[in-house]
């Protein structure tokens, strides 16, 4: 079984690599003060910003692997599983973490979203803004005793943070689109939007027919144009899509039963030659890998 550290406040993570308690809903951890530390794979109740000029490689982000380049932003929100697993090894990180409850504030930003965005990229000069913006809220918690005019205080500090990570998300997001195809865009926000209502719940996994419909396409032709994308199947995007979800189901504790039954599969036999057949292990496999 991953071990998964749960974060769920944001000082299990603080004290976890060893920095100060500060506020009981806000943590700010310089990492040039605690490194070295150990890494963790964390499974998060809370939101946060890892803020860092440079991140380990081959972190995981939901159930993707990912190299972040350097002085970037990873945005997390509660239900979300990211980070690297300890393997007993000490890092050395230079930047910053920032982890807050959603009692204190939430936020509605897409690039709190797996599907939106991997990363944020900053310019030097956003760096250097919002890493100054950090240092004063760790200031006002050194020098100051939790209150409401504090948490006023902090929040709006927070705000003016995701107002420069907004700006970034925009400007790459204009990028993406100049060279994303429109079809390809739209069929993963159509399998984001049928899962995170339970569609699949009443109906099962979503099919090419269902998608093509929604996409005002004929079957045949929304395959087609998915097959000239991504040089697949739309079905087979539709199963590397599902055990995507899968994968973060069961690594947040739940059996195979479970997923299989929240995933809308009829029975967890099915889910398990599904999940063999994407990624070549069993799911149980995958836990144990």
């Amino acid at each position: 079984m991953k071990k998964i550290l749960n974060v769920d406040n944001p000082n299990v993570y603080a004290e976890y690599v060893g920095a100060p308690v500060l506020h009981p809903q806000l943590a700010l951890i310089s990492y040039d003060e605690v490194s070295p530390f150990r890494n963790s794979l964390n499974n998060y109740g809370v939101y946060g910003l890892f803020i860092q000029q440079q991140f380990p490689k081959y972190l995981s982000y939901g159930t993707k692997s990912i190299i972040v380049g350097d002085r970037s932003i990873i945005a997390v929100a509660p239900g979300q599983i990211g980070g690297a697993e300890d393997n007993g090894t000490s890092i050395y990180i230079n930047g910053w973490a920032l982890l807050w409850s959603p009692e204190l504030f939430r936020p509605d930003y897409q690039f709190f979203s797996y599907f939106e965005t991997d990363w944020l990229r900053m310019e030097p000069q956003e760096w250097e803004r919002i890493t100054s913006l950090l240092a004063i809220m760790r200031k006002e918690m050194q020098e100051n005793e939790d209150s409401p005019a504090l948490r006023h205080i902090l929040t709006s500090y927070l705000q003016l943070i995701l107002d420069y990570c907004q700006r970034i998300y925009l400007r790459q997001l204009t990028q993406k689109e100049n060279g994303e195809s429109d079809i390809l865009k739209r069929f993963h926000h159509l399998l984001v939007d049928y899962f995170s209502k339970g569609i699949q719940r009443e109906k099962g996994l979503p099919t090419v027919s269902y998608c093509a419909s929604e996409l005002a396409y004929s079957a045949r032709y929304f395959g087609d144009l998915i097959h000239q994308a991504t040089g697949g199947t739309a079905i087979g995007y539709i199963h590397i899509f599902v055990i995507d979800q899968a994968k973060s189901l069961l690594m947040k504790g739940l059996t195979v039963g479970e997923a299989a039954n929240l995933l809308g599969f009829e029975y967890p036999h099915h889910f398990s030659r599904l999940f063999r057949k994407v990624t070549g292990m069993t799911p149980t496999e995958f836990l144990t890998e």
